[in-house]
């Protein structure tokens, strides 16, 4: 007994499975979490290492490169870079996408830590982040006031983010935009001089009492008592209190040399709100969360905060994640029903209750897949939701071939009973075979390397898992509905609507294929002819990565050339800002100076600390596609007429992080000579026709200030070694000694800095303030300026290493209308020309990079398909020529889905290569109904001739029908213009109709060709032709 006829005959127990199935997807739908991006994760690190004062070269001497030798070791390793910039490094390394990021991070971490002694003592900050995709934020508040201190800021900051942080599903909360608040030791050096007190002793005092170590332990009797040190300061009379030093039997403490009270360190990161003043809360969720759970809990939490904040002090919420998810989720319902809606006009044909029959698969297919989803760990998101939309145009198929054939049965006069077996076994090995081989077309997708495939993976498994349900459901659910729903005495014809179809099967259909079985030669040859035809559009379609993310959301990057103090930076700042503010279509907008924008988008991560950036987050009304794109276009207009600034808009984009869509990276030793390859590769790029916003980070170089020493002077006045080095760091940069904990638990920086009078105006990293700072001598205390000659020198920007060779990485971004792949392609082709020095080479970067990765793999993906499908119909077929006829239908579709692009004004991106590996199963999927019921009709007698032309007439409705549901289950997808979606659609709409129409000649005349004679059959089966049961 098979799978079918068990469901029909035991059709209670089958109930009680449909009623199982049906309430364990409804509580997957309510339970699974939902996020706009799917989660994977992702085996890349980042080390940043700050030594304030140290310029890139020594940055890169003393710290990048040991950095990069320590990861270099480690297994697994795929690419190494670093960035070394004014008292910067950050050093980022990516490894293979097979190993275990956690256990790879910890040995980065290992490494890292390993070599912290043999680094610069001066190190300020020295820390391993991994990426990952939850480290996006779901939402950003702002503390908004133009009244309130920075340390009434900083304290409800930090008081609203403990609070969230507490909320079930939230990872981490950070405070963005506000000073950071220490103690500062202000010390007197003319003080220190009359005492001929060095200010060595002033720090190394101060460094020995803040620090915190245990003591040990002691027993009294039988009990054992931890006994604590004296630790770090708790309050600002202890700091005051330290001894330096006991000196002619008087006690010298800090407060007999130096002033202590609460100050703000010099400011690295500024925001604003819509041009006012605000710092900003960010949160975001754990993995496995549900984005609007967690959303309402922290909202819950913000409400009920806002009603104790001072009246001068508004709490706005601008980013809200879930708002781009409700967005999808809301196309995916409008795009489920016109689909549904679609679907069922294309089931007409089949009548009432057959429609009934099969339109009940469709919930319970997509149940059971949201219930694998959950139970398999992934999320609902704008890749799966994708994989549904595409489900919904398969998982009918099985469903209405089953239907259709038992509904055929009832009509050649069967009970409901006996039609819903002997129909469900006849077309059983062809159905399985069928979604057998369009399932086997998705599998590979599954491994295809590096970010782009983890990053679509949870579209295949979407697919994998629905279709196999519908699978399951066709076989037990379909013939069980079928044999309690359909009725046994139905017109033999079938209703008005079958009757107007099959009437022009047989008055078009039926001559057509008859004169085309007359001269099958011609018909293959001239298909042949148009599929060669069709093959141009590869190149004239171009290809591409992944399309814009089409989020209401853009990001303006501000740069000044490299050493650009922060109040030349806001300059251009303000000029954006003025812009967006007279904007209509712009909600609202947060400005950032010296940082990046918290991280809002799974694959752009914020810049660092960096006085010459500035960043704006920026909130449209509502994203309008192309009309979105030419609004932004003449914002880019606006913006480019500002002088000393590069300010780029950045649409956010899908797929794997790049540096910019066009990147080309120059490698060699020396940095003159790369500078100069770098301006001419920049010119080169100027010169292509559709690139914009061209970045070359090594134009300029960054003129900096070397205080000069005169050692003879300085020996002289007896200023001990480094003296002056450490003294001008103090005055400048500040030390920090120890640490202030409050009762809280709360800790910060006890900073040592000397004062300086600080003229109106003027800031204490002014030039002139160099004249205010005094150095200790053996007399007192003696100018800076008697023992020093500062001079100007010119050194380079920033220093980037690629696979621990120096390299320059010049970018740029294609305008509206032109194909990155093309712009980039005629780009490399001009750098051909460039006489390159030797030991310097150019390597292609950005999105021909990534894209030459995703497709390399994508390419070893559909030749693996290819031999399992071809490896399944050889099991069905048990002949390599009906196995041919039945894949001869791919280039069929091919020029379809070709044509469908082309006509569209797509390109062949990633998701559309996606969609053609969909058609070819489903292509093989349709010939197979066709090529296997003529198998059957010859082994119950019929000449080939004569089967070829009656399973024509048969299947043709069954093959129209799964045709015409998948088409109109993708029809709202592909009027969407989604560039993410709508090209995987227009690929499988295109080529089904293209296969529909051509294959139901061509695959009939092929046959003829090359279906196995009688006597080559007898011979394979030993002599007697196998006969299937069933009719």
């Amino acid at each position: 007994m098979n799978i079918s006829a068990f469901s029909v005959r035991n059709w209670q127990f089958t109930l009680v499975v449909f009623a199982g199935l049906a309430f364990l997807g409804y509580n997957a739908i309510r339970t699974i979490p939902l996020a706009e991006d799917p989660s994977f994760p992702i085996p890349f690190f980042i080390v940043t290492a700050v030594l304030p004062g140290a310029d890139p070269q020594d940055v890169e001497r003393l710290v990048s490169k040991p950095i990069e030798d320590a990861i270099n070791g480690i297994d697994d390793l795929n690419t190494l870079q670093s960035t070394s910039r004014d008292g910067v490094s950050v050093v980022t390394s990516e490894f293979s996408w097979d190993v275990d990021p956690e256990a790879k991070y910890d040995e980065v971490v290992r490494e890292v830590n390993a070599i912290r002694p043999t680094l610069p003592p001066g190190l300020t900050r020295l820390d391993v982040q991994k990426v990952r995709t939850t480290k996006t934020n779901i939402v950003q508040f702002a503390l908004v006031s133009d009244t309130a201190t920075f340390h009434e800021m900083e304290n409800l900051g930090d008081n609203f983010k403990d609070i969230i942080d507490r909320a079930p599903g939230v990872w981490e909360t950070e405070v963005w935009g506000a000073p950071q608040s220490e103690v500062q030791i202000k010390v007197d050096l003319g003080k220190l001089a009359r005492l001929r007190l060095p200010l060595d002793h002033v720090l190394s005092a101060l460094q020995a009492e803040g620090t915190e170590l245990p003591a040990g332990v002691v027993h009294v009797g039988d009990r054992r008592f931890n006994l604590k040190g004296t630790g770090s300061f708790d309050t600002v009379q202890q700091i005051e209190d330290t001894v330096v030093m006991a000196q002619d039997g008087r006690t010298i403490r800090v407060r007999d040399v130096a002033s202590v009270a609460w100050d703000y360190d010099e400011p690295t990161h500024l925001t604003w709100y819509n041009g006012k003043r605000a710092i900003f809360v960010t949160a975001n969720m754990k993995d496995g969360e549900n984005v609007f759970d967690v959303r309402n809990a922290i909202f819950r939490i913000a409400d009920d905060y806002e009603k104790n904040l001072p009246a001068d002090v508004k709490l706005v919420r601008t980013f809200d994640q879930s708002k781009n998810v409700a967005h999808r989720l809301t196309g995916l319902g409008r795009d489920f029903l016109i689909a549904l809606a679609l679907v069922v006009f294309t089931l007409l044909p089949l009548g009432p209750r057959a429609s009934l029959v099969v339109m009940i698969s469709i919930p319970l297919s997509l149940a059971i897949g949201v219930t694998m989803l959950k139970m398999m760990g992934f999320t609902i998101n704008q890749l799966s939701i994708a994989g549904f939309v595409l489900a919904l145009g398969l998982l009918v198929d099985d469903s209405i071939v089953v239907t259709e054939n038992i509904a055929r049965h009832l009509r050649m006069g069967m009970n409901r009973t006996q039609a819903a077996i002997a129909a469900s076994k006849q077309i059983y090995i062809a159905v399985l075979g069928c979604t057998a081989t369009l399932m086997l077309a998705f599998v590979p997708l599954l491994f295809l390397p590096e970010g782009a495939g983890k990053f679509i993976r949870s579209l295949p498994v979407t697919v994998l898992v629905t279709v196999g349900a519908s699978l399951f459901v066709a076989l037990t659910i379909i013939p069980f509905l079928a044999s309690r729903i359909l009725k046994e005495t139905d017109d033999p014809e079938g209703n008005a609507v079958l009757r107007v179809l099959m009437g022009g099967i047989h008055r078009f259909y039926r001559p057509a294929l008859h004169f085309a079985l007359e001269r099958p030669r011609l018909v293959v040859m001239s298909a042949g002819l148009l599929f060669l035809a069709s093959l141009p559009l590869f190149s004239t379609l171009g290809f591409s990565l992944f399309p814009p993310a089409e989020v209401p959301q853009v990001m303006i990057d501000i740069d000044t050339p490299e050493g650009t103090a922060m109040s030349g930076t806001n300059k251009a700042l303000n000029f954006v800002e003025k812009v967006l503010a007279q904007q209509k279509e712009v909600d609202w907008y947060l400005s950032n100076l010296g940082h990046g924008n918290p991280q809002v988008f799974y694959n752009v991560r914020p810049k660092e600390n960096l006085a010459n950036t500035a960043s704006v987050f920026v909130q449209l009304k509502q994203w309008r596609g192309e009309e979105s794109h030419r609004y932004l276009d003449s914002l880019r207009h606006i913006f480019a007429q500002y002088p000393g600034a590069q300010i780029i808009i950045r649409v956010f984009e899908n797929g794997p992080p790049i540096e910019a869509p066009i990147a080309v990276r120059v490698l060699g030793d020396d940095i003159p000579t790369l500078r100069e390859l770098a301006a001419q590769i920049t010119h080169t790029i100027a010169q292509t026709p559709g690139t914009r916003d061209i970045d070359n980070p090594a134009r300029l170089e960054r003129t900096d200030l070397s205080l000069g020493v005169q050692s003879d002077k300085a020996a002289a006045l007896g200023i001990p070694a480094g003296a002056i080095d450490r003294t001008v760091h103090a005055a400048l940069q500040g030390e920090t000694v120890a640490q202030f904990r409050e009762s809280d638990g709360d800790e910060f920086p006890v900073r040592v800095r000397l004062p300086m009078e600080l003229g109106l105006g003027s800031g204490r990293n002014d030039l002139n303030q160099l004249d205010h700072i005094y150095v200790p001598t053996e007399a007192g205390a003696a100018p800076l300026s008697i023992v020093t000659e500062p001079t100007f020198r010119l050194s380079p920007a920033r220093i980037d290493r690629y696979q621990r060779e120096r390299s320059v990485t010049v970018t740029a971004y294609t305008e509206t209308g032109f194909l990155t792949s093309k712009v980039s392609e005629d780009v490399y082709q001009r750098l051909q020309k460039m006489k390159m020095p030797p030991g310097y080479t150019i390597s292609a970067g950005g999105q021909a990079e990534a894209q030459s990765k995703s497709f390399a793999g994508l390419g070893s993906a559909v030749i693996v398909a290819i031999f399992g499908i071809f490896a399944v119909l050889v099991l069905e077929f048990r002949s390599l020529r009906v196995t041919a006829v039945v894949a001869a239908v791919i280039p069929l579709g091919i020029m379809g889905a070709l044509l469908a692009l082309w006509v569209t004004g797509n390109s062949l991106s990633f998701t559309a290569v996606i969609g053609l590996i969909a058609l070819i199963g489903i292509e093989i999927k349709n010939s197979i109904l066709l090529v296997d019921f003529t198998t059957q009709l010859r082994e119950q007698g019929l000449s080939l001739k004569e089967a070829i032309e009656k399973a024509g007439e048969i299947r043709f409705l069954p093959v129209l029908l799964t045709s015409a549901t998948a088409i109109g289950g993708l029809m709202p997808l592909a009027l969407e213009r989604s560039g993410l979606y709508s090209p995987l659609a227009l690929v499988i709409i295109g080529g089904l109709i293209s296969s529909t129409v051509l294959s139901r000649i061509v695959t009939p005349a092929i046959y003829l060709l090359l279906a196995p004679r009688e006597t080559d059959e007898k011979e394979s089966t030993g002599g007697a032709v196998p006969v299937l049961q069933g009719h």
